[in-house]
């Protein structure tokens, strides 16, 4: 398929502009999708298709932005960017969430150009126009040389949900409306954590060499999970397999995995935790799995022994022992809830082949470096993870650009490859309707 760099008109509806041979072509790539398998080349390599990406799922649908902990107090913010956009998330002095896009209405300029901090009125370093927290315009130099009004040019205003301590942002003028339905699902299982009692230990930016949709794709599987032997320490390889498709070198695992799930979840009915699997990947708008599942060795943490790692409990937790609360969210998140910390995962498109993995390790507000926890410890299984994540998406990246690549079949433990796909296709395709 030709791929030439058609540029998002006014209104930002890219597939309208397209030529109609063109907007055919890439319809049937969709329509003609092989269930079962993986996508053919142009999903990862064509920049015509990031760019109806960026518009159908990024410019729709409820993206995850950051967490509460990353906006403790009135004023601090943080910069989300994702293909070409740009947003400013911001706590107000009400105690909400202000998302405003990162554009002034003067000339264009990014208006804050770090990745977080704190601040009163937002300032364009370009010729000093001047916003409030709100976004409105209250100062703009050389008053006299131009006359407007000044309410005509506020930063435009994005959605924000905040759910549990979760912040998410959605562009669109009318926001999908079952994220509030998918909301109610996971709030009991996240809000005894209670994130909005804890802090960052650590932050990790990864810009891996790989179209958005083959890390969310790696993320969704643990058919490649001999490839993490730090994880393998507590995480159990079996995650993904069912009775009948066990391999005979994880039978004592697999053994293992059932009696420490057993374990769990009469812990969680004692402590009255929401555990069963929730799993509405591809069957919602907003779609979702969650669950809490068991952890090898002690079944704390993450860590070679599975004993925790930090000493503070988090929120209400009655309990150290509580594995892990695994959530997948589409389109570009996922999260690991554990009684010493949480580990929140986010995919920030770049461009075609490039994306921005953002990882952030929570902990108990008043626990104390060095005292409580060490971070080397704290964050080296996921910081060797993500590495390994990284190489795993990479070659992917490089096979679709070859033109002996064709798409191969998904195994049954890949099932959720092939959710997050259908979810995907099925939004682009509406979008494309």
């Amino acid at each position: 398929m030709s791929a030439p760099v058609l540029p998002l008109n006014s209104r930002g509806k890219l597939a309208s502009s397209l030529p109609a041979e063109q907007l055919a072509e890439i319809s049937q790539l969709f329509e003609f999708r092989r269930t079962g398998y993986s996508l053919d080349a142009p999903f990862y390599t064509d920049p015509t298709i990031f760019k109806i990406d960026m518009e159908a799922i990024f410019g729709q649908h409820w993206i995850f932005a950051g967490s509460v902990a990353e906006l403790p107090e009135p004023g601090d913010y943080i910069t989300v960017d994702y293909g070409p956009y740009s947003l400013i998330v911001l706590r107000n002095d009400d105690g909400g969430v202000n998302v405003l896009h990162n554009v002034c209405r003067h000339r264009g300029a990014r208006v804050l150009t770090e990745a977080a901090g704190s601040t009163g009125n937002l300032v364009c370093g370009y010729h000093s126009w001047t916003y409030s927290a709100e976004g409105n315009l209250i100062h703009a130099s050389a008053p006299g040389e131009a006359k407007f009004d000044k309410n005509c040019f506020a930063l435009k205003r994005a959605h924000s949900r905040e759910v549990a301590g979760l912040i998410f942002v959605c562009i669109a003028d009318e926001p999908p409306t079952d994220f509030d339905e998918t909301s109610k699902i996971f709030e009991p299982y996240l809000a005894p954590h209670d994130l909005s009692k804890t802090k960052i230990a650590y932050q990790q930016n990864i810009i891996e060499e790989g179209n958005w949709k083959l890390v969310m794709e790696n993320n969704r599987e643990c058919y490649h999970c001999d490839g993490h032997p730090e994880l393998a320490c507590s995480l159990f390889p079996t995650w993904g397999l069912t009775e009948g498709l066990i391999p005979a070198h994880l039978e004592e695992v697999w053994d293992r995995n059932k009696e420490a799930q057993s374990s769990l979840e009469e812990r969680c009915r004692r402590y009255g935790l929401p555990y069963e699997v929730v799993e509405e990947l591809d069957t919602r708008i907003a779609g979702i799995r969650i669950s809490r599942e068991s952890l090898d060795g002690e079944g704390e943490s993450f860590s070679a022994d599975g004993r925790r790692l930090s000493k503070k409990l988090l929120g209400d937790l009655p309990d150290f022992r509580l594995g892990r609360c695994s959530m997948h969210l589409q389109p570009n998140s996922w999260f690991h809830f554990l009684g010493d910390h949480v580990i929140t995962f986010g995919v920030f498109p770049i461009n075609e082949h490039q994306s921005l993995v953002r990882t952030t390790w929570l902990v108990a507000d008043d626990a104390v470096e060095g005292v409580d926890y060490d971070l080397e410890k704290l964050t080296y299984t996921w910081k060797q993870t993500n590495l390994q994540d990284k190489a795993f998406v990479e070659l992917c990246q490089q096979g679709a650009g070859s033109p002996a690549y064709e798409p191969g079949p998904y195994m049954k433990s890949e099932y959720q490859v092939e959710a997050f796909i259908n979810w995907y296709v099925q939004r682009v395709q509406e979008h494309l309707a």
